[in-house]
């Protein structure tokens, strides 16, 4: 029978594609390792066939996104910017206290502008409420109902891996810039003016962003950016680029005093960490122990 987990989105205990940068650093970083499996495509017909399948995914990734008004309905404040900033805020906190992956924090963050672009909630004041399990079900029905069931969402996640491979083909420094990348969108989704642009130049934009901070790497235009796949602007590229320069990478350091940060900055430097196999010979992971969710 198969294993259930399997058929699961956002599978936190399992070997997963999407990793958060202090897991990266701890057993996934390399300085190159010819037997490591870095995720590159092996070949030109791997390569080709990847690029015509993310060519695929970026025609697709709007069906996937917030009604294109939703960020001038947050700048308006006819819906709450403040309380959609608080909302992503909490959901990053509970991703960081549990462990989960920063997929499953941005997909929260993604169903949540999806619905709220699509629904208009009632105002009640702004006392705290706890709700009993069979009204989070019902919400839960509602939220399902109005993203039309539509959960397997394109997402920077998406294209990172893809992304990075292609200005590091040699595998290298790939899990550093996935993983300096990754950070980078988490700091970029608190901010609505990310709203804008679409998931692939996000990711785009990102490992950008990470590959500057890579001394040994070549710097990448949007420009050429634009080479790694079908469907790419260099406009959008550029524009998100030069707004996470402005708004998140001036920021970020704020999270550089967490393990996070510093695992990134050991392994982009050169230091070489433990070498890290394939996912299928990975021990499993320990245990979560069951902890009291963080207070507000």
């Amino acid at each position: 029978m198969p294993d259930d987990a399997a058929y699961l989105l956002c599978a936190e205990d399992a070997a997963a594609a999407f990793f958060d940068a202090a897991a990266a650093a701890g057993s996934s970083c390399t300085t190159g390792n010819d037997d490591d499996d870095d995720g590159c495509c092996s070949s030109a017909g791997e390569e080709e066939s990847a690029a015509a399948s993310f060519a695929e995914l970026i025609g697709g990734e709007a069906d996937y996104s917030p009604r294109p008004d939703y960020p001038d309905r947050l700048r308006s404040r006819s819906i709450d910017p403040a309380a959609r900033a608080e909302s992503v805020a909490w959901i990053l906190k509970v991703q960081e206290y549990y462990g989960f992956l920063p997929l499953t924090a941005y997909l929260a963050v993604n169903y949540m502008d999806r619905f709220l672009s699509l629904h208009r909630l009632p105002v009640e004041g702004t006392s705290r409420y706890v709700f009993e399990p069979g009204t989070i079900g019902r919400m839960e029905l509602l939220v399902l109902t109005a993203l039309n069931w539509r959960l397997r969402s394109v997402t920077p996640f998406t294209f990172i891996d893809f992304f990075a491979c292609k200005v590091d083909p040699g595998g290298r420094h790939t899990r550093c810039l996935i993983a300096r990348a990754t950070q980078v969108i988490l700091a970029a989704i608190h901010d609505i003016e990310f709203l804008d642009h679409c998931p692939s130049s996000m990711a785009a934009a990102a490992v950008l962003c990470a590959t500057g901070e890579t001394p040994s790497l070549e710097s990448v235009s949007p420009r050429a950016a634009v080479g790694w796949c079908i469907g790419l602007a260099e406009e959008a590229i550029g524009n998100c680029y030069r707004l996470m320069q402005q708004l998140v990478i001036g920021n970020v350091q704020t999270m550089a005093a967490s393990t996070t940060a510093s695992a990134v900055n050991l392994c982009c430097s050169g230091e070489v960490l433990s070498s890290h196999s394939s996912s299928s010979s990975s021990p499993p992971p320990a245990k979560r122990r069951k902890r009291s969710p963080p207070s507000n």
